[in-house]
């Protein structure tokens, strides 16, 4: 592999774990979690377990947003930045965790719901297909600036 093509994989890389770390704590994690307080990482124990799972998912998702960064830096000391496809690569991370969080954690593993004692189907059909609409906007602009190369 040439040496643009790793830089290239570790911007993409770079901009996967950012987005993913930014969905988890931003969105999930500040809103959900702590401002609208509808649920908790872990919501089939006490409040006390719940809270004490939102804090590790709250040091992992800081921890892989940092990692991003970490790696963003790392491709702007060795070359410059394609910014189009890292932000394209940021909204399939995007994308990607909240599909993830979807599916598996509220309907796969039933760790926690959306929102409890209101009808799911819109909240999931908000969530879930917002998701997919990012993730697959973040694959397609990946796409398209794969091609601008």
């Amino acid at each position: 592999m040439s040496e643009r093509e790793n830089l290239r994989r570790r911007e993409v890389l770079s901009g996967l774990l950012f987005g993913c770390g930014i969905a988890a704590a931003v969105i999930d994690l500040f809103i959900f979690h702590l401002g609208l307080q509808w649920h908790h990482f872990y919501d089939l124990s006490t409040p006390r377990v719940a809270i004490t799972t939102d804090g590790f998912f709250h040091a992992f998702s800081w921890f892989i947003t940092v990692w991003g960064l970490f790696l963003l830096a790392d491709v702007r000391r060795r070359g410059e930045v394609h910014w189009p496809r890292w932000a394209a690569a940021v909204l399939t991370g995007v994308g990607f965790f909240q599909l993830l969080d979807g599916v598996v954690n509220h309907k796969i593993l039933g760790i926690h719901e959306i929102r409890y004692g209101v009808d799911l189907l819109p909240y999931d059909g908000a969530w879930i297909g917002g998701a997919v609409i990012a993730l697959l906007a973040g694959l397609f602009l990946l796409y398209r600036t794969a091609r601008a190369d």
